[in-house]
């Protein structure tokens, strides 16, 4: 697609790898196979869909990027604002064959420069090894104007989890491996939108208590999100059974309602930024402001360091 422009060079800078995405796609083709667990998905697909109706312009091209399972293509489908819709994610994220689906991974995107107006993904890039370099390339990908609009799992997601684990593992084995992947944080996001070269750069978050029958509950649904460990430095062994059993009843003591019932916390980290375009509103000068501030406020001006 796009073959009146080169698709640009991408020079890949070294970065921490936090996650086995090999690993990641194996894991999303078994929930896929055991039957996924959408939940989650399906807030998020809503929520930014009603994001969307919002902006008032229409988006030619648009990509949805990495979404697991189609359900966001789908309910953009015949959306007002967007013209063209494609889907571009790895082969184990459910991507069926079509013209509008191109096979691609979200560390390394096939897209020309300044080929789309809009990119969308719900609930895929927290799991990029190189956050900033995936921002940097949908900066690029995007036209003057373009929109960038995006959900990911934050940080404070499955805290519960991962402190039950911590204490259980610490207990039956000495000592502490990863378990709970480390998601970003919502303060940081801001910060990287800016440095991929976003302006009007915006974040907030979603969270949201599920509550379970048991510990056992929610990690089966989390197999059935295809959100098992993948971390790079996960530890090779099988869990320890008794680390299971240990990890379970602790969350239970720590974590559940006067039903007996556990709760989970999920983070849902929304973000979204355009590239710099003219027609945007931008900062006044220094100094061009026609009312001073005192006036404004209805108080009278002391020189700096006057007591009032």
């Amino acid at each position: 697609m796009h073959r009146g422009r080169e698709a640009p060079i991408c020079t890949r800078m070294s970065h921490p790898l936090v996650f086995d995405r090999a690993l990641l796609r194996a894991r999303q083709a078994r929930a896929l196979a055991l039957g996924p667990e959408p939940f989650l998905l399906e807030r998020a697909t809503e929520d930014l869909s009603e994001r969307l109706l919002t902006v008032k312009r229409r988006f030619e091209t648009a990509v949805d990027l990495g979404t697991p399972t189609d359900l966001l293509s789908r309910a953009l489908a015949g959306h007002p604002g967007i013209g063209t819709l494609m889907r571009a994610a790895p082969l184990a994220a459910g991507l069926a064959a079509s013209e509008r689906t191109i096979v691609a991974d979200e560390e390394a995107l096939p897209f020309a420069n300044g080929s789309l107006d809009l990119v969308v993904s719900a609930l895929a890039l927290q799991m990029v090894n190189d956050l900033p370099g995936a921002f940097a390339q949908v900066r690029r990908a995007l036209k003057p104007d373009g929109l960038f609009l995006a959900a990911l799992i934050g940080g404070g997601s499955l805290a519960e989890l991962r402190e039950a684990f911590a204490i259980a593992e610490s207990e039956t084995t000495g000592g502490v491996s990863p378990r709970v992947a480390p998601f970003a944080d919502v303060r940081d996001m801001g910060g990287l939108l800016q440095r991929a070269g976003f302006a009007l750069p915006v974040t907030d978050v979603d969270r949201v208590v599920v509550r379970y029958g048991s510990p056992f509950t929610l990690m089966n649904e989390l197999r059935r999100m295809g959100a098992g460990n993948v971390l790079a430095e996960r530890r090779r062994v099988p869990l320890r059974r008794a680390t299971l059993l240990r990890a379970a009843e602790i969350y239970a003591e720590r974590f559940s309602d006067a039903d007996g019932r556990v709760r989970a916390t999920f983070e849902i980290v929304w973000l979204s930024g355009w590239v710099p375009h003219e027609s945007q509103q931008k900062p006044l000068r220094p100094g061009s402001a026609k009312m001073r501030l005192a006036d404004a406020l209805g108080t009278t001006e002391k020189p700096a360091g006057e007591t009032p």
